[in-house]
């Protein structure tokens, strides 16, 4: 009878476990230069929650912010743009979202364009190419200039998210990064 006991406890932390690791739990997103190395940024996501890319354009040196979402497969859709004028190569998509005036910039709201994975060429110091998440920013010019990055999110399991709420990634930016203007 003693002997029961300690393998009925071993099996019910074996299910739950088993089960943890089977229930969906969000998605992970990763910022990786496509030459190799570590992530320069992992960000934790729920599906739908956005995360924002914010640069300053190397023509007009105006301020855009792209604000980006995932759904609960990983795909990447970007869900808004917003700048301070019309600047090269910017401005509205025929049949995509709509023009908006947000305070001092014009945006394109109500996107939801799909983009998948996608690879960024890093700006150098001046451009700032900076991502904006949970009240964080992290300057990826300061970390990988003139590199290319490819972002691309992933679905993880409820037993990897509670995980890494013990114990985050080293390239998860945490609370009391710079608020940027606009934002």
């Amino acid at each position: 009878m003693p002997v029961r006991l300690p393998l009925l406890a071993a099996a019910g932390l074996a299910l739950t476990i088993l089960t943890l690791a089977w229930l969906p739990g969000g998605l992970e997103l990763s910022v990786t230069p496509v030459k190799g190395g570590a992530p320069l940024v992992v960000l934790p996501l729920e599906p739908g929650e956005r995360f924002t890319l914010h640069y300053y354009h190397s023509v007009e040196n105006a301020p855009i912010w792209e604000e980006h979402s995932t759904d609960k497969s990983g795909r990447i859709y970007i869900e808004e743009e917003r700048y301070l004028k019309f600047g090269a190569g910017m401005g509205k998509m025929p049949g995509v979202g709509k023009m908006v005036t947000k305070g001092p910039y014009e945006a394109i709201v109500d996107m939801h364009q799909p983009t998948g994975d996608f690879v960024l060429r890093v700006g150098s110091r001046g451009v700032d190419h900076t991502i904006l998440w949970r009240g964080t920013a992290t300057n990826l010019s300061a970390r990988a200039p003139h590199q290319a990055v490819q972002f691309e999110a992933r679905p993880v399991s409820l037993l990897h998210k509670l995980m890494r709420r013990v114990l985050p990634h080293p390239a998860t930016p945490q609370k009391g990064g710079t608020k940027i203007t606009g934002e």
